[in-house]
């Protein structure tokens, strides 16, 4: 069956609470909400992202499990994709395929990608799929608590 991506639904939205409460994954994200124990406050985002007409937000399923999600929203100006797979299915291929086949249906190009500089396997997907690095920035990452650096990356093609 392999990946597929479709509408989100209020039901995927409880499932991407539950993957964004893994504090290996929060440390990993690092740029995460401050609490990402607060069902209200995520529910809250999700219902503002869901309202958004300019983000393009989809579920991602693999063999009828839903297992993330991926979306496209505009960050500090500019056209920005950003994902998150179950960390139980980590290493298993299913982000790259994810962000791959929602790149296939998203013509907005440049689109641009963050990810912590020691973020090893995000990097290596956004690298798979075609994201160059343009750039570097620190911020306070809520998920560890400090300042963090990442890197910028653009995707042209």
């Amino acid at each position: 069956m392999g990946v597929e991506l479709r509408e989100v639904t209020a039901a995927d939205v409880l499932l991407f609470f539950e993957h964004q409460r893994d504090p290996e994954a929060v440390w990993m994200a690092a740029f995460t909400p401050p609490d990402p124990t607060d069902r209200a406050a995520f529910l809250v985002r999700w219902a503002r992202i869901l309202a958004d007409d300019q983000v393009v937000a989809r579920t991602v399923v693999f063999d009828g499990e839903v297992v993330g999600h991926v979306l496209r929203s505009s960050q500090f100006g500019e056209p920005e994709v950003s994902y998150w797979i179950d960390p139980a299915r980590w290493g298993e291929g299913l982000a790259t395929a994810a962000l791959a086949l929602f790149l296939e249906s998203e013509p907005l190009r440049p689109l641009y990608a963050r990810a912590a500089v020691d973020n090893v396997g995000s990097l290596r997907v956004l690298a798979k799929c075609g994201f160059v690095a343009v750039g570097e920035d620190v911020g306070f990452a809520e998920g560890r608590g400090e300042d963090v650096e990442e890197f910028i990356l653009r995707l042209d093609r």
